[in-house]
């Protein structure tokens, strides 16, 4: 399995990177990998900072690398400099103090799998990915203090914080540069899937459909889109140039 993670040691401190995909296979079953991640983490002592920039992986691996940061007798600091999102925001929340730069986002959301089978198999799949859930509240729950409900609901939406909004409700500690004069620059924010997805429903265009128009006349209006915008709504064929510009 390719290493996800890097060290980098000094005089003073070591640091761990976590750059991109928590395990690009799982850790269940593998042997190996834990082990190395283990060997590398204990093989000195002293305090460490761990910078996080991952959208989750392996929900095996994350909780393993999250008791080992536990276990680990320094002073463990988390970094989140881009994203912890997923698995990656499981492992965050073994820092004994948590940082986030004020342009990172945290996002929690509920686990997911791929199942094939019989309705006996999906069933079990279910309750399986029920209990999962339950495991990684756990450690959600830990740092924050938060309600179980609470955090259970948030992940239902999946839900992302800014630095702020991650430190006012207890997910991180502290926003990395940040001063008073600053206080009033940075905003909070936290939203939800189904949050975007309503706002940009909001912006298509509404089609008023009346007696006079024939089957053959909608049809039409379904495959050429209007140009013009109906009460005061964004025309769809400037909605397709936006999301064309969103495009990397």
């Amino acid at each position: 399995m390719r290493k996800f993670w890097n060290w980098i040691k000094n005089e003073n401190q070591r640091t761990l990177y976590f750059d991109g995909c928590i395990a690009e296979e799982s850790w269940f079953g593998d042997e190996i990998t834990p082990k190395q991640f283990k060997s590398e983490l204990f093989e000195d002592e002293g305090d460490i900072a761990v910078w996080i920039n991952s959208p989750g992986g392996d929900v095996i691996a994350a909780s393993q690398i999250y008791t080992m940061l536990k276990e680990y007798s320094g002073q463990v600091t988390i970094k989140i400099d881009g994203i912890a999102a997923s698995a990656a925001s499981v492992i965050a929340m073994a820092g004994d103090h948590v940082q986030m730069s004020p342009t990172a986002v945290l996002m929690i959301h509920n686990p997911a799998t791929a199942v094939f089978g019989e309705a006996a198999d999906l069933q079990g799949a279910i309750a399986m990915l029920s209990e999962i859930k339950e495991s990684i509240i756990n450690a959600y729950e830990q740092k924050t203090q938060l309600s179980r409900t609470k955090i259970a609901h948030m992940m239902d939406a999946e839900t992302w914080f800014s630095a702020n909004k991650a430190v006012e409700l207890g997910f991180a500690d502290e926003v990395l540069y940040h001063n008073e004069q600053t206080e009033n620059v940075l905003k909070d924010f936290m939203f939800d899937k189904l949050t975007i997805t309503n706002a940009w429903v909001k912006k298509m265009p509404k089609v008023k459909v009346t007696p006079e128009t024939t089957p053959t006349r909608a049809v039409e209006k379904a495959t050429n889109p209007i140009e013009t915008p109906l009460d005061n709504q964004m025309p769809i064929a400037q909605f397709d140039k936006r999301l064309e510009l969103l495009k990397p």
